[in-house]
């Protein structure tokens, strides 16, 4: 394993309040290695302390790794995201559970992800009764176990700590393949949680969205969140360019072939140029046409809304085989197989989550 590197590229980044996090984590349980962690970031453990300051997100994705390596625990990240430590909290964290309503504190965590972590987008929807968070990897390479599970269990142990106890996951899905430890999502959660789903998705009751902050501070939520906006602002134009064409690849993949060629056309630029720019931000012209074809397959097929050699014709495939082989691919189960257990009916062993394929 090599070490990190100052942080001074454009690759993706995440906050360094979440690598602290866990060295605090790697500290409690007695494996704190203070100068393997220096190592792995590229940066001082004094420095891991500025609420400015960001890591790139491979590095820190590798400290996970030593994580479980050190503690000889695989289920590290969903146990180090049950600590509650208000004092050890970032910024972003801070403005969560300071506003009015969950509601409120939901929309906030999504607009403000990208402080948290540059390569996982993070999107909210309402469909029916249901309010769903969904997590997915700019790139595969950057999906980390670890860092999920820690995601999950922080995100239900914190609402229930500082909003509500009684909260609980409708149902989740999880991207990973089911872990030795697969049992503990479920009671961590509440709710029925599916593996090997492609995605990252959590689901709850739309009502909780009215439930109150008890503990909620005004003048702390004001303080926070000029200083995150402006730190948001700062980090505006970074991987701006790939976001513009991600827009541009789902709005095109219906009606037209997918090329290089066409897409830096329409950005009045050369396919090198283009090439270029995405590479400056971490990206790839065919990762990101892959990872919109997965998205939206997985939205289609649970949806119910097209046949699956329609949705082949939608993504760009030539026939529905070869739509067959890649869904199989990235989630390891055929289309119809995955469509069936979404459209499970309630009280079957397998059941299904609600439909929640809707465009973000």
């Amino acid at each position: 394993m090599t070490s990190a590197q100052p942080d001074t590229t454009d690759a993706p980044r995440v906050a360094a309040s979440s690598t602290l996090a866990l060295a605090h984590y790697l500290e409690r349980q007695g494996v704190l290695n203070p100068s393997r962690v220096e190592q792995l970031t590229g940066l001082a453990m004094s420095e891991l302390t500025d609420p400015d300051r960001r890591v790139p997100a491979d590095a820190h994705y590798r400290l996970w790794e030593h994580a479980e390596r050190v503690t000889g625990d695989p289920g590290v990240g969903l146990h180090a995201g049950q600590v509650v430590d208000p004092e050890r909290m970032g910024l972003v964290g801070h403005v969560f559970f300071n506003c009015d309503t969950l509601g409120e504190a939901v929309t906030q965590y999504v607009r403000l992800h990208r402080l948290i972590n540059e390569s996982v987008l993070l999107s909210f929807e309402q469909t029916g009764d249901q309010a769903i968070l969904c997590w997915q990897p700019d790139v595969a390479e950057h999906y980390c176990r670890q860092d999920m599970d820690r995601t999950l269990a922080a995100v239900i142990t914190r609402t229930r700590h500082f909003i509500h106890p009684g909260i609980r996951a409708d149902w989740a899905e999880i991207a990973h393949p089911a872990p030795a430890y697969a049992n503990e999502y479920e009671k961590l959660l509440g709710g029925p949680v599916r593996f090997d789903c492609g995605i990252t998705r959590l689901a709850f009751s739309s009502r909780h969205l009215g439930h109150p902050i008890p503990r909620r501070n005004p003048y702390v939520y004001s303080a926070v969140l000029k200083q995150v906006n402006a730190l948001l602002a700062r980090l505006q134009t970074r991987r701006s360019f790939g976001r513009r064409i991600r827009r541009l690849i789902s709005r095109q993949m219906a009606t037209e072939k997918i090329d290089a060629d066409t897409l830096a056309h329409q950005c009045h630029m050369s396919r090198q140029t283009l090439y270029r720019k995405l590479k400056k931000e971490g990206l790839s012209f065919h990762g990101l046409v892959e990872q919109v074809r997965q998205d939206k397959a997985l939205r289609y097929v649970a949806a119910d809304h097209y046949a699956l050699g329609e949705i082949a014709f939608l993504l760009g495939f030539s026939e529905l085989s070869a739509f067959s082989r890649a869904f199989k691919r990235w989630t390891g189960t055929s289309p119809a197989e995955y469509r069936a257990r979404h459209l499970a009916p309630p009280g079957t062993v397998d059941q299904a989550p609600a439909d929640t394929s809707g465009e973000r």
